[in-house]
Parts: C-alpha cells; structure tokens; sequence
C-alpha cells in the first residue's frame, strides 16, 4: 500500500469529520453523499474496508507520521554544540 502524505491524510479526515458533524446535525440527500464520498476515500486511502478500520488505520498513521518527526529532529545535544 502506498502511504498517503500526512497533509492529505489528516484533510480527508477533517472533511470526513466535518460530513459526519452534518449529516447527524441535519441529514439531507447532500450530507449522505458528502459523508459516503468522504468514507470511501479514506477507506481507499487507508486500505480499510470499513470506516472503523479507516479510522484504526489513520490513527496508526498519524502515530507513526509523529514518530517519525520525533526521530529525525535534531537533537538538544546537537543544537547546543
């Protein structure tokens, strides 16, 4: 699976988030569409089958995104030398 960059990954999510916040507050046939097509894109992105694995799947990644940051800053000791 090839990983989707951390800017687009935390996008869908804020898009996904938002559609879900839309359609609980006021369903319409809009806010179906827009929280179907925001579901299967981060299904897609995350190569989950359903949006509680997505979800699973774009906490790890988000995790891992962090940690990777976290490893490859420099060092206090570097800064100080």
């Amino acid at each position: 699976m090839i990983l989707p960059a951390e800017k687009e990954l935390r996008a869908v999510l804020a898009r996904f988030a938002q559609a879900r916040i839309e359609h609980d507050v006021r369903p319409t046939g809009r806010t179906s569409r827009d929280l179907e097509d925001s579901t299967y894109t981060l299904c897609v992105m995350t190569g989950a089958r359903t949006v509680e694995q997505a979800l699973l799947a774009a906490d790890a990644l988000l995790e891992r995104y962090g940690t990777d940051r976290m490893s490859s800053s420099p060092k206090d000791e570097t800064l100080a030398a």
